[in-house]
C-alpha cells in the first residue's frame, strides 16, 4: 500500500491546493450560518472525492490496471491524456493571471453564499471536489495511479480515504480553525482568502504544471 499513496500523493497535494475551494469555505465561515455552511461545505467536499476515486477504482479493477506490477498500457496512455489536459489547464491558469494593480474577479456564485443552505453548501462542495475539471483529472489520476499497483481491493480503498483526507486539507483546515478559535480565527481566516485569491492563479498554473510534467513523464515510461 506504501507504493500506492507514494504514486497518488502529488495529485493529493494538488487538489489539496487549490485555491477557490479554499476561498469559498472561508467565505462560509464568515455567514450566519457558519457552523452548518462550513462542514457542509466540507463534507460534501470529501464526499465528491471518494465518489469520484470509488468509481475510478470499480472501472479500473475491472480493466486489468496492473499487468505484472508495472501499470498496463491502457493506464500510461490515460495518464498521458491526463497529463497533457493538465498542462492546457496549466497555461490557461498562467494566462488568465491579473495584471499588476487589477483586482481577481471571484466566480459569481460566492457573491450568494449569505443565502446558502446547508444542502447547497455540501452540493458546490461536491462538485468543486470532483466534477470542476481540475480536480475531475486530479482526482481520476490520483485513483488510477492507485489502481496500477494492482494491490488488494481493501487496501486500494484505504489508499483512496488517505487520498482523500490529504486531498481535503485545504478545506478541513479553515473549518478546524473557527471551531477551535472561534471568533479569534478571523483574522487568520482573513489572511488565508485574500492571498488565495490575489494569488489564485499562479498557484494553480505552477501546481498544473508539476503534475502535468509528472503524469506525462510516468506515461511516457509507461509506455517504453
Amino acid at each position: 500500500m506504501g507504493d500506492a499513496i507514494g504514486e497518488m500523493l502529488p495529485s493529493a497535494v494538488g487538489v489539496a491546493v487549490s485555491p477557490f475551494p479554499i476561498v469559498a469555505v472561508v467565505l462560509m465561515l464568515a455567514t450566519e450560518r457558519a457552523r452548518t455552511n462550513g462542514p457542509a461545505f466540507a463534507g460534501g467536499w470529501c464526499l465528491g472525492i471518494l465518489v469520484l476515486g470509488g468509481l475510478v477504482l470499480l472501472l479500473s479493477s475491472g480493466a486489468e490496471a496492473s499487468d505484472g506490477g508495472d501499470p498496463a498500457t491502457w493506464v500510461s496512455l490515460l495518464q498521458l491524456v491526463l497529463g497533457l489536459g493538465l498542462l492546457t489547464l496549466a497555461v490557461k491558469q498562467w494566462h488568465a493571471r491579473p495584471k499588476q494593480g487589477e483586482t481577481p474577479e471571484a466566480p459569481s456564485w460566492m457573491a450568494s453564499l449569505d443565502n446558502f443552505t446547508p444542502v447547497k453548501a455540501a452540493g458546490v462542495g461536491a462538485f468543486l471536489g470532483s466534477i470542476n475539471p481540475k480536480n475531475l483529472i486530479l482526482v481520476t489520476a490520483g485513483a488510477t495511479a492507485i489502481a496500477q499497483t494492482g494491490i488488494p481491493a481493501e487496501q486500494q480503498a484505504l489508499s483512496l480515504v488517505i487520498y482523500m483526507l490529504i486531498a481535503s486539507v485545504g478545506v478541513l483546515g479553515p473549518v478546524a480553525i473557527f471551531f477551535a478559535l472561534g471568533d479569534r480565527s478571523r483574522d487568520i481566516l482573513d489572511g488565508l482568502r485574500s492571498w488565495m485569491t490575489d494569488n489564485n492563479a499562479t498557484i494553480m498554473a505552477v501546481v498544473l504544471l508539476i503534475l502535468g510534467v509528472k503524469l506525462a513523464g510516468d506515461a511516457i515510461a509507461g509506455l517504453a
